[in-house]
């Protein structure tokens, strides 16, 4: 009896870091069936691009990867395209009749038994595209019953796994361990890892809980398996990821859960630095923050969702908070961490933004010396609270207040960067770089979050010789823009 050929794949991964834990579970779940996976979708049998659904540029950028990888069947090995992620999960078979570019749009319910799916397209069948609904409703309203109402539900990277035979991207593990179905599809020395999926807040602007679901955290021992699973596979910093960490816990009867599990994290073998992402203002408690500053190896970020400094307009954008909490927060930071890194995003435009409300914004700005604001202007999204509100503004309006703090982000970032000149900090190692015919290293502090946070440029001796996935501590001497560039202590 001959074996089936073996079939090639290529994830294609667009938006944030949760996106990219997805992408390396379903790369983990083919891999453990038989298929080849491969970087390039030119040489791949079927293109699967995890799309993201976000915001209106997001949205774009999928529709062009989509495009993208449908033009490589007319001129390469790729057979298939197909959709998968938030944008094939919020729009579906409305998505599946305007982009007929896609063999299929599949949702979150067909990623467990996604092999079956990639082989019915390749076969010439065509499936019947994901039809979206809400998925707040699929998990009870209580917290506290939630963990049981999950058995069975499709959690993208949570790592609930159908029963696979061990394989070089699976942890072979006692029985007592959970096992971990993950394959890297990149050699960084960093990697995302979720904590928790979905989210309870209901903020004005954002679709994300209807398409993502109720808050749902993952099991202390499950993150600890993957965590270790990744140290196995030369990861030297985990960057914890969710819609919301703060929330960490609530379903599982122990919202501390985060401050016990950060010590466990770092405690194992391999892991030298583990990052926390999106917190939310109004949940952080002072506990989490001292352990995050008392704790050896929990890096010196974070990462605060402020959206704006209003209190008014916060209320109307379903939020809590002001300008004065939020300063009195960054000093409860900054008194336990006093280098810490601290990046945000604001949202301006929202419908009835007044010239007040933009002066509290500016004023708050001007105070907080955030390391990095990402700036965004509003856009009505489909199924939320806000696309019914009047009072929208004109778009050149909108687009008027993202320019002015845009230029006024950008150099109060750039002040900040030119205060840690003379700082002290940890650098892992990412790359290395030929800057006019010398070579100097890439890497990001405890201070710097993956991507979009900046990086620092290492300068260092033939004397001491660096490696990527190093960690090495260095002196700030100079900036370039937001970026940093240090000599090796």
């Amino acid at each position: 009896m001959t074996s089936a050929p073996s079939r090639s794949v290529a994830v294609v991964t667009l938006g944030c870091a949760r996106n990219e834990v997805d992408s390396e579970e379903l790369a983990g779940r083919l891999a453990s069936e038989g298929w080849t996976l491969v970087d390039d979708a030119a040489q791949a049998d079927v293109a699967v691009v995890n799309t993201c659904g976000f915001v209106e540029q997001a949205k774009k950028d999928s529709i062009d990867a989509l495009l993208e990888a449908n033009d490589l069947k007319d001129s390469g090995r790729t057979q298939a395209v197909v959709a998968v992620g938030c944008l094939a999960e919020r729009y579906g078979n409305q998505l599946a009749e305007q982009l007929p570019e896609a063999d299929a749009v599949l949702g979150f319910d067909s990623y467990s038994d996604m092999s079956s799916h990639l082989t019915a397209v390749l076969n010439g069948h065509k499936l019947e595209a994901h039809t979206p609904g809400d998925r707040r409703k699929l998990l009870p309203i209580s917290p506290a019953k939630r963990q049981e109402g999950a058995s069975g539900l499709a959690l993208p990277g949570h790592g609930d796994a159908p029963t696979l035979e061990p394989s070089d991207v699976e942890v072979a593990s006692p029985v007592s361990t959970p096992r971990v179905i993950r394959a890297r599809l990149d050699g960084r020395p960093w990697a995302p890892l979720k904590i928790a999926s979905g989210c309870d807040r209901r903020c004005a602007f954002c679709a994300i809980p209807a398409f993502r679901g109720a808050f749902l955290s993952r099991r202390p021992s499950d993150v600890l398996a993957e965590a270790r699973w990744l140290a196995e596979h030369d990861v030297k910093e985990v960057f914890l990821v969710s819609e919301n960490s703060t929330s960490y816990g609530k379903d599982l009867g122990d919202l501390r859960l985060l401050d016990t599990m950060l010590p466990e994290l770092t405690a194992i073998d391999g892991i030298e630095r583990v990052r926390v992402s999106y917190l939310q203002p109004a949940e952080i408690r002072p506990d989490l923050l001292d352990v995050m500053a008392n704790t050896p190896g929990v890096a010196p970020y974070y990462d605060i969702s402020f959206q704006h400094a209003s209190g008014p307009l916060l209320r109307t954008m379903r939020r809590f908070g002001d300008r004065e909490s939020f300063l009195t927060l960054l000093d409860d930071v900054r008194r336990r961490t006093p280098n810490a890194g601290i990046r945000s995003n604001v949202i301006v435009g929202f419908p009835g933004e007044t010239e007040k409300d933009l002066e509290e914004l500016e004023q708050f700005l001007v105070a907080a010396r955030l390391d990095v604001v990402g700036v965004f202007g509003y856009s009505d999204e489909d199924g939320t609270e806000a696309e019914s509100y009047a009072d929208k503004l004109p778009t050149d309006e909108i687009e008027a207040r993202v320019e002015h703090f845009r230029t006024l982000t950008e150099e109060l970032n750039l002040q900040r960067a030119e205060e840690r000149v003379g700082e002290r900090l940890d650098v892992l190692i990412e790359a290395e770089e030929d800057e006019d015919g010398e070579l100097r290293f890439v890497g990001r502090a405890g201070q710097q979050g993956p991507d979009v946070d900046g990086v620092t440029y290492v300068e260092t001796s033939d004397e001491r010789p660096l490696a990527i996935g190093d960690m090495v501590s260095v002196d700030v001497v100079a900036t370039e823009g937001i970026d940093l560039v240090a000599e090796v202590r």
